[in-house]
Order: structure tokens, then C-alpha cells, then sequence
């Protein structure tokens, strides 16, 4: 596959990591959504449920790894790639490396908490026994859009999004809010 061909595909799967991360705005919970390709497929989706769950480490990442685990019938995920739409944070980076992820693929970069280069590199850390490639950016301006959106209305004192609702993002016209930032497919 040529980088152009990888290219397309990062861009359609983090699509499916956005879409993960809306659910995860809808029901109040900070929107961070992953998914688990395998040989060119899906195989597992999930987003944060923290709040929903009331477990602090039910991460979109974490629940995804549970799910293809799952899927592929063993905790090695060697031939997998996470899409996930925020840098992971260093619980989560862990469980890659662990997971042996031969690929993490991220939108939005945390330089404060990020452990995919952003603040520290978990995932390719020399002395552990595994080290995962890492792909940063891709659809950048949506994933960090979608949580500075949730953030402000947090800020403002304005009630956890309800069920359903969706939020409102710059207009994918306006020059202003970067290509496509409008976009979540």
C-alpha cells in the first residue's frame, strides 16, 4: 500500500473514531473516540464512558482494546491499528505497548498529558520490550474542535450536553475553522 492509499484510509477510519467520540459528547462524557482495524476492518469501537461507568480507566482506548481482544481471541495485538482521536494518556499508551498495537494513528495532541510524544513517548519508550509507530494529526482540526467544544461549555457553566444532543461546530465554509473542520465522515 503507497502512502497516498494509507493516507485515504487513516482519514476514513478516523472518521469512525469521530463518530465514537460524538456518542461519547452525547452522553456528557468527554469525547474521545477509538476504533480497532485489523487487515482493513473494523473490529472494535468504543468511546469514554468514565462518567457512565463510574470506572476511571473506561477510556474510548481501553474499552476498544478490551473489545478486539476480544475479537482476535488473544491479548496480543500485533497486526492491529487504534485510530482514536485524542493522543492517548500514559494509562492508555501502556496498554498499547502491552497490547503489542503494531500502530497508533491519533488526531488531537495533549501536550500536557499526551504519551504519544505530546508530553512524554510511552509508546515508543526505548527500554520496553515493544514499541509501537506512531501517526499524529489526521483529521486534526475536527477531533481538537469537537473537544474544545465540549470543554467551553463546560467552562461556562453550561450543563452537561443532554442525551442526543449533538454539538455545534464552525461551519466546514468558514475559512477561519480550517478545511473540513466541520466534517465528521
Amino acid at each position: 500500500m503507497n502512502f497516498l492509499e494509507q493516507a485515504e484510509l487513516d482519514q476514513a477510519f478516523m472518521g469512525e473514531a469521530l463518530r465514537q467520540a460524538l456518542r461519547a459528547y452525547e452522553q456528557g462524557e468527554v469525547p474521545v473516540g477509538a476504533v480497532v482495524v485489523r487487515e482493513g476492518r473494523i473490529i472494535a469501537r468504543a468511546f469514554n464512558q468514565v462518567e457512565l461507568l463510574k470506572d476511571a480507566t473506561a477510556h474510548a482506548e481501553m474499552l476498544a482494546l478490551t473489545m478486539a481482544e476480544s475479537a482476535v481471541g488473544d491479548w496480543r495485538l500485533t497486526d492491529c491499528t487504534l485510530y482514536v482521536t485524542k493522543e492517548p494518556c500514559p494509562m492508555c499508551a501502556g496498554a498499547l505497548v502491552h497490547c503489542r498495537l503494531s500502530r497508533v494513528v491519533f488526531g488531537a495532541s495533549d501536550s500536557k498529558g499526551g504519551a504519544a510524544g505530546g508530553a512524554m513517548n510511552v509508546l515508543q519508550f526505548p527500554t520496553l520490550n515493544h514499541r509501537c509507530e506512531i501517526t499524529a494529526g489526521v483529521r486534526r482540526e475536527e477531533c481538537a474542535g469537537m473537544l474544545k467544544t465540549f470543554f467551553a461549555e463546560r467552562r461556562s457553566g453550561e450543563a452537561p450536553p443532554k442525551p442526543g444532543r449533538r454539538p455545534e461546530f464552525p461551519d466546514e465554509d468558514d475559512p477561519l475553522s480550517g478545511e473540513g473542520a466541520g466534517r465528521l465522515s
